[in-house]
């Protein structure tokens, strides 16, 4: 796994080796670092509902764009409920606000995919042979409810796309030394994905949510998946963190899209 800190714009984000170079291809994970809001949303904060300026939140979310060689007009993003929701969209959609979604998928030029995250876990795919893409935010309900796996469904069904042939990133998110949680929490994910999702260490049970969703990934039939590896709970001064802020904190933006 080859993963790229970038300085862009002057705007600081990661992006995977294996992305950079496909034709038409743009994708970055952004951190916190390189916008206008201020504390405690400092600085590139595009959660519209955490309490920022709107009107820093809109500047936020065009350097972002702007540093991709997108517009507003291109972007589309979705009202996140942590669901397992999965919508496609294509060109029709630019500029909208899909409800009640946490995964979205197209095949569409000119189109660029937002989701905000604040140690939920990103998840980008890609699809060589048909050109096609994906971007979910997946929480604890959501990786429970199998949103991974429904992303790649909707992949297969609306873009024939064949489980084996795509690539998936799991992008920086809270990691399993910081994301303490219950014991029928614990158990949950146990049952789910297995000894390799969960651990016990001085705080008691923890969930290992960037590898829950690589498991889930693999029993979907993917071959090739990388994960960042990069704890948002333990790197706040590089991204916002909702579980080591104590929920008072902004959401950094990942985005991925076919340039038209």
């Amino acid at each position: 796994m080859s993963l790229l800190r970038i300085e862009n714009a002057g705007l600081t984000c990661y992006q995977f080796a294996a992305l950079q170079g496909v034709p038409a291809l743009r994708h970055a994970l952004f951190t916190r670092l390189g916008g206008v809001s201020r504390p405690p949303f400092a600085t590139l904060n595009v959660g519209g509902s955490v309490g920022d300026d709107p009107a820093n939140v809109a500047e936020n979310t065009r350097r972002c764009l702007a540093a991709l060689g997108f517009g507003d007009g291109q972007v589309v993003t979705a009202h996140q409920v942590h669901s397992n929701t999965v919508a496609c969209v294509d060109g029709r959609h630019a500029g909208q606000i899909i409800p009640a979604t946490d995964g979205l998928v197209t095949d569409a030029r000119g189109v660029v995919l937002l989701l905000r995250f604040a140690d939920c876990v990103p998840i980008l795919l890609y699809d060589a042979e048909h050109a096609a893409l994906g971007l979910v935010h997946a929480g604890w309900r959501g990786t429970l409810e199998g949103i991974a796996s429904r992303a790649v469904s909707a992949m297969q069904e609306h873009f024939g796309s064949r489980p084996e042939r795509l690539w998936a990133g799991i992008g920086p998110a809270i990691g399993p030394c910081c994301y303490q949680v219950g014991a029928d929490l614990r158990d949950a994910f146990a049952r789910r994905f297995g000894e390799q999702a969960v651990a016990t260490n001085g705080a008691g049970p923890v969930v290992d949510l960037p590898r829950a969703n690589a498991i889930a990934l693999e029993r979907a039939g993917l071959q090739e998946i990388e994960i960042a590896g990069l704890c948002t709970a333990c790197h706040t001064d590089e991204f916002f963190s909702h579980r080591a802020e104590g929920g008072r904190t902004g959401r950094q933006p990942a985005l991925i899209g076919l340039a038209g």
